[in-house]
Formats: C-alpha cells, sequence, structure tokens
C-alpha cells in the first residue's frame, strides 16, 4: 500500500523558512483536519483550494504531488 500525501510531505517539515516546501509541510502539518490518509488529487486539491491558506498554495502542491506520483511507481 502506498503512503499517503501527508504522510509523504512530511519529510519537507523543519527546513528553511525560505524554502516553500518546508513551509507547505509545515502549515500542512499544523492544519489539524488536513485529509492524512488521502492518496486522491482531486480530494486533495480542492481541501487546498477551499482552504486559501497563503502557505499551502496550489502551485506548490502540484509540485508536490509530481514528486509523490514518481516516489510512488
Amino acid at each position: 500500500m502506498n503512503k499517503s500525501f501527508y504522510l509523504f510531505a512530511l519529510k519537507y517539515r523543519g527546513g528553511h523558512k525560505e524554502d516553500k516546501k518546508s513551509r507547505f509541510a509545515e502549515s500542512m502539518f499544523q492544519q489539524h483536519d488536513f485529509p492524512k490518509a488521502e492518496t486522491s488529487f482531486q480530494a486533495l486539491s480542492e481541501y487546498i483550494e477551499e482552504l486559501a491558506h497563503p502557505d499551502l498554495t496550489a502551485s506548490m502542491f502540484d509540485e508536490l504531488w509530481e514528486y509523490y506520483i514518481e516516489g510512488n511507481k
């Protein structure tokens, strides 16, 4: 079974504040209602768009999603 996007993205937590991936992961971690078990692009994308958090941007999600997909091939 593949790990969720949330678990994948957590590896970017704790990096430099200037790093967009690190800021995304930290903000994702701080969102207690983030869909932690989700593996669906559509469901995660809708959550991020509806949340409209400045550090959880759709562009960074798209970039991290590509890394996530590559790692699950």
